[in-house]
């Protein structure tokens, strides 16, 4: 292990980041505020068109158990 040491303390590179080491926090928060914004917008899309019926909900209003279609998707 003193070898591995002593290669290690001799190579003396430096690998320099192009910007500090908060920028990239800031810039992770950005992008989930972003992907944050994107969910947010599709937000309850099922129910807007909640009043408008299926195209088959009379084909199978019929059916056993059946208690929401015919008249559309129930809330």
């Amino acid at each position: 292990m003193g070898f591995m040491t002593s290669v290690l303390a001799e190579s003396e590179s430096v690998n320099a980041l192009f910007a500090p080491a908060w920028v990239f926090g800031v810039i992770a928060l950005m992008i989930f505020a972003a992907l944050l914004i994107m969910v947010w917008t599709y937000r309850d899309v099922a129910n807007r068109h909640s009043h408008t019926p299926a195209p088959d909900a009379a084909s199978h209003a019929g059916a056993p158990g059946n208690t929401s279609h015919g008249t559309g998707h129930g809330h």
